[in-house]
């Protein structure tokens, strides 16, 4: 019989990852009951939300694609990831003094991202092609970028609340471990090989012998560039 496990070998996001045929999960074996419950309940199928309204998801789902860069499947369910940890109130244990707790925060962003698509655009945020969609986002980046508000909040605040909860939930993930070549917790058996380049027997190194961070910077100033997603700033 199938597990859950066995039919989700070496999958990366998008099918995108610089350590092909990487597996994490050939690992789970030496993890403890615990840590292997918890790494092995990110995979399930995601439920229907507990926290968010369906009028949030509408705006959450591609606000977080967008951050993230998950415009393929297959995808980590950061939304469900989040949703799961707002519903059970497993926040960061502080937030901005500017802004309300998390939950709150989460709500009143959400709802004024859609505020805005309906100013500018006529719709709901999630009725808006991935374009414009992006349009917007960009405009709360860009808020942050120059110290400004958005909504009488500050967008840095509001850039860093999302941005947090986006990574926690994606690098969270296995298959967010098999893209970035991570073995997975440690736990209890530790590692073997510390070290740079110093490789554990069942890691494979990187296929790509490029930085990616200069890459990466190339890639945002062309964002930048783009006139379709720098046309007017909301103020």
């Amino acid at each position: 019989m199938s597990t859950r496990r066995d039919l989700q070998r070496a999958v990366t996001p998008q099918g995108r990852g610089r350590f092909p045929g990487f597996d994490v999960l050939t690992q789970a074996h030496q993890w403890d009951r615990p840590t292997a419950d918890v790494v092995l309940d990110r995979l399930a199928p995601p439920g229907p939300p507990t926290f968010f309204t369906t009028d949030e998801v509408r705006v959450a789902e591609p606000l977080l694609d967008l951050l993230l860069a998950q415009d393929a499947e297959p995808r980590v369910s950061v939304l469900a990831l989040i949703d799961a940890r707002l519903a059970a109130g497993e926040t960061d244990g502080w937030h901005y003094d500017d802004m309300p707790g998390d939950a709150a925060a989460w709500r009143e962003t959400l709802a004024a991202l859609d505020a805005d698509a309906h100013e500018r655009y006529g719709t709901d945020y999630g009725n808006l092609d991935a374009t414009r969609q992006a349009r917007l986002l960009q405009d709360v980046q860009d808020h942050a970028d120059a110290g400004r508000r958005w909504h009488d909040r500050p967008a840095r605040h509001i850039w860093s609340l999302w941005t947090r909860y986006a990574c926690t939930a994606f690098y969270s993930h296995p298959w967010a471990w098999n893209e970035i070549g991570f073995p997975g917790p440690a736990y209890p058996g530790g590692y073997l090989n510390p070290g740079i380049n110093a490789r554990e027997s069942y890691e494979v190194s990187d296929h790509r012998d490029i930085d990616p961070v200069p890459f990466a910077a190339r890639v945002e100033a062309a964002r930048r560039a783009d006139t379709d997603l720098t046309e007017e700033v909301i103020r």
